[in-house]
């Protein structure tokens, strides 16, 4: 069972706008035992979605569009839809009185005629309510396969894949099971893991396809197989889970199911200690805390942060002496050290993360070179810190040492 993505739009093309939905899209495809064997992003022009359309009627068994389902001139996809299947679009009652709903009800004025033309669909789809737009989603069938188009605008995708898609499509076809296992590991690069566990990626069963994802200083190692009998497939891929865990466990800091990325794995296990954890951020300028914040439930232990970009603020705010930064330089081991103690103290917690750093692409109150980090862990045993050299390009500067943050906060969280 495969599945293409079509997104349209212009502004994808020319980078105005990430497609975020794709990624949406196939996550949740591939939960219910769908592939997707393509996405494709094109221009909003007639032809192109044509000859897009037909090339993924001939791969594929279900087609899902995004984007184009605008009342304006340039959203075409419901016109290129009807053109596609020999149909013609009519208006629909449901689908106006909906409209007119949502303008009386949030805008408080009546409906355009622009506006009421949200309500054409084409004779052959069914339609799908967008509870929270103007533009309808469409179901069209044709010889056992489906084309589904939804608005672009991600918000609403997403309810409608949720709400109308996926519910239909486990209706109509059978599926098998597709099962992903993710291992995270950190502080050793993709070859030389490789190297480790290379007569164990080599027996392993031909079903069972390994993938590594690198990321600046993790790697993540994904097994992942197909099959009808979910039991059968699980047991297949715990067995070599069991063989790989001990070439790796320095490295291995836990697993991805189920979307537990490490700050998250972290955060669980410092709700479940009842510890907390506080952060004083320098080059890393608040990306560290954003970590950790993104995800619900973080204040169950995240208490706080003080970002001290400038070396004043580091002296006024969070105390660091100044005698401390003038002896050993803003950028050191000494003064990453008194920024985690300090943070520590005043946010009154278990642990602390200091980060201080040169991010470029100028040095700035240093005479450290580019690219050089300390990251001071602070505990009720003490304080560590460790310098790195992370390159010079100044966003990978900045993630490495969130990513180094973490592996080190991880081995103290775990140390006993």
């Amino acid at each position: 069972m495969q599945a293409e993505i079509i997104t349209i739009g212009d502004e994808i093309l020319i980078g105005q706008i990430v497609d975020t939905n794709s990624a949406f899209i196939g996550k949740t495809l591939n939960s219910i035992g769908v592939s997707v064997y393509q996405i494709t992003s094109i221009q909003d022009e007639k032809v192109h979605l044509l000859k897009a359309f037909a090339e993924a009627e001939d791969n594929v068994d279900i087609i899902i569009i995004t984007g184009g389902l605008g009342p304006t001139k340039d959203d075409i996809t419901k016109h290129t839809l009807a053109a596609y299947f020999n149909d013609t679009l009519v208006e629909n009652d449901v689908v106006l009185k909906h409209v007119e709903t949502l303008f009386k009800t949030y805008i408080n004025q009546p409906i355009s005629d622009l506006n009421r033309k949200q309500a054409l669909v084409p004779t052959k789809a069914e339609v799908l309510t967008n509870r929270f737009g103007t533009a309808p989603g469409m179901w069209i069938e044709k010889d056992n396969k489906v084309f589904i188009s939804l608005p672009g605008v991600p918000y609403e995708m997403k309810a409608l894949i949720e709400h109308e898609v996926l519910p239909r499509l486990i209706k109509k076809y059978k599926r098998p099971h597709i099962l992903h296992k993710t291992i995270l590991t950190y502080g050793l690069g993709e070859s030389a893991i490789a190297e480790r566990i290379e007569d164990w990626e080599n027996n392993l069963p031909k079903h069972i396809k390994l993938a590594y994802l690198p990321s600046l200083g993790r790697v993540r190692l994904r097994l992942s197989t197909k099959g009808e009998d979910e039991a059968v497939i699980q047991s297949e891929v715990e067995a070599q889970v069991q063989k790989v865990l001990p070439l790796i466990q320095d490295i291995f800091v836990g697993f991805e199911d189920n979307n537990n990325s490490l700050e998250q794995i972290l955060g669980k296990q410092l709700v479940l200690t009842n510890k907390t954890l506080a952060i004083a951020e320098s080059c890393t300028g608040g990306k560290l805390t954003e970590v950790f914040t993104k995800n619900a439930g973080a204040s169950a232990f995240f208490k706080g942060a003080i970002v001290s970009y400038a070396t004043q603020t580091k002296i006024d705010i969070l105390e660091v002496s100044e005698d401390l930064i003038n002896t050993h330089s803003v950028v050191s081991a000494e003064v990453a050290s008194a920024m985690a103690v300090n943070v520590k103290r005043k946010l009154k917690v278990d642990y602390a993360i200091a980060t201080t750093g040169i991010a470029g692409p100028t040095k700035g109150d240093s005479d450290a070179d580019v690219g050089t980090v300390y990251i001071a862990i602070a505990t009720d045993n003490g304080v560590i810190a460790r310098q790195f050299n992370m390159g010079k390009h100044r966003e990978r500067v900045i993630n490495k040492t969130v990513n180094k943050a973490l592996e080190l906060l991880q081995k103290e969280i775990f140390k006993n």
